[in-house]
């Protein structure tokens, strides 16, 4: 046994400026784990919360009294015990803290201390941590499709377009260092396109660019240009992937998207997005209804769950019990994973294992508020997940995890990487082996 000898909290800061919480795991033998907390902007409402102190000061978004908590409670609670029982050590964090969102304690120091002993352990065996986290849990490892956004949306983006995320995969790419160059040049060609026409506004938080479109479909439109410009033809080797993120700008199942002030029911947000789904080369699309509207979320299933993966992000949480009642219900084919959405790598990896057992697919996702921390970059890897969903390509929060996944391909080798066997319950999976779509 490898006993942990100190948990030590700092405040450090995230893309955004805000302030997060970075933790230290030290273990008897001296291995030291370290890992920092994100934070979302698009949050669902039974994810784990971030704790923060309110008030003027840092905008209300402190972290003095989730330190406090940590640093007076998590720490002297886990001195002792066993960093390679993960379980257990997420089990006790839960028991310090019950409240089903965490918020007590705050998800986000909980996150923090929780990947941090799974980093300890993994240096106490002196592995990597893909290869802990692999062994650990019983996987095998393959490294990830990337999803990368190229227009930012939502409250990513002052919500100057309404649908969250416009992404890119190339699932037809031989390598990641393949999906790299490709996405290079896509994501400057959509540059071009936009300054050329004076729509572009900047770069949105998680490092698309931030678009000044008049309407939702000509983000679509300009995305099919942009694939074009680069050399390469649309849902061939590279598909589109949305996140719609419903429940940012629908409640109860209505909608209303603000771009072209215009409200609709779930059923007509349905027949919008499958005409979407008719006219571009979409294979993917994340919360295309609400965390409150399951009827609607079960319809788009039934009509498009053959054909496309249909995500749940603010739908499902990270949360086991939702997705097994979402296999139930018939609504989703597949989980976002964020560990602090669901608060300790137990969880998440509770939820990625309940989406294995439903035939699900599953992505392991980072979040808009991001580190320099590579954490999701090993979980994907590890566990052996179909795609890593960590933004766009700019940014250093950002493209230190695309480029962790490139120095962990020179470990696993290239025959790893998940490629099309991702999609492969999808229109492009089935057209690669000779089916239409």
């Amino acid at each position: 046994m490898t006993a942990i000898h100190s948990v030590k909290g700092r405040r450090v800061w995230d893309s955004r400026g805000n302030p997060t919480i970075e933790v230290d795991v030290r273990l008897e033998d001296g291995s030291l784990g370290r890992a920092i907390a994100p934070a979302g902007a698009s949050r669902g409402t039974r994810e784990a919360l971030d704790l923060r102190d309110g008030g003027n000061r840092l905008r209300g978004k402190g972290v003095a009294n989730a330190l406090r908590g940590l640093n007076e409670r998590i720490a002297p609670a886990l001195i002792g015990m066993n960093a390679a029982d993960q379980l257990s050590i997420d089990q006790k964090l839960l028991a310090l803290d019950p409240t089903p969102i965490k918020e007590n304690l705050g998800g986000n120091a909980m996150v923090a201390t929780s990947l941090a002993v799974l980093h300890a352990t993994a240096a106490s065996a002196g592995k990597s941590l893909w290869q802990h986290v692999a062994d650990h849990y019983g996987c095998t490892a393959s490294l990830p499709l990337p999803e990368i956004q190229i227009f930012g949306g939502g409250a990513h983006a002052g919500r100057r377009v309404d649908i969250q995320d416009f992404m890119i995969m190339v699932p037809g790419a031989k390598s990641f260092d393949e999906v790299m160059e490709v996405t290079n040049e896509v994501y400057f060609a959509a540059g071009d396109l936009m300054s050329s026409r004076g729509c572009l506004a900047g770069v949105a938080d998680e490092g698309g660019w931030w678009p000044e479109f008049k309407s939702n479909e000509e983000a679509l439109e300009t995305l099919i240009l942009a694939i074009e410009k680069a050399g390469e033809k649309p849902g061939d080797r590279v598909v589109i992937s949305l996140d719609v993120a419903a429940s940012e700008f629908g409640r109860e199942g209505r909608y209303r998207l603000a771009l072209e002030d215009r409200e609709m029911d779930s059923g007509e947000l349905i027949d919008l997005l499958g005409s979407w789904l008719d006219t571009y080369p979409i294979v993917s699309i994340e919360d295309p209804l609400g965390e409150d509207d399951t009827p609607g979320m079960v319809e788009f299933t039934k009509r498009h769950g053959e054909s496309v993966q249909i995500i749940g992000d603010d739908y499902l949480v990270t949360n086991a019990d939702l997705v097994e009642q979402a296999k139930a219900d018939g609504a989703c084919n597949a989980v976002l994973v964020k560990v602090n959405q669901a608060g300790t790598v137990s969880e998440a990896v509770q939820a990625f294992s309940a989406a294995r057992q439903a035939g699900w697919g599953a992505i392991v996702s980072a979040r808009s508020g991001e580190t320099e921390d590579v954490s999701i970059s090993h979980l994907a890897t590890g566990l052996g997940c179909d795609q890593l969903k960590v933004g766009s390509f700019t940014r250093s929060e950002r493209m230190v995890k695309w480029n962790e996944c490139l120095r962990i391909q020179e470990e696993l080798g290239t025959d790893t990487f998940a490629a099309g066997r991702a999609l492969r319950g999808t229109w492009w999976g089935r057209k690669q082996t000779g089916m239409n779509r």
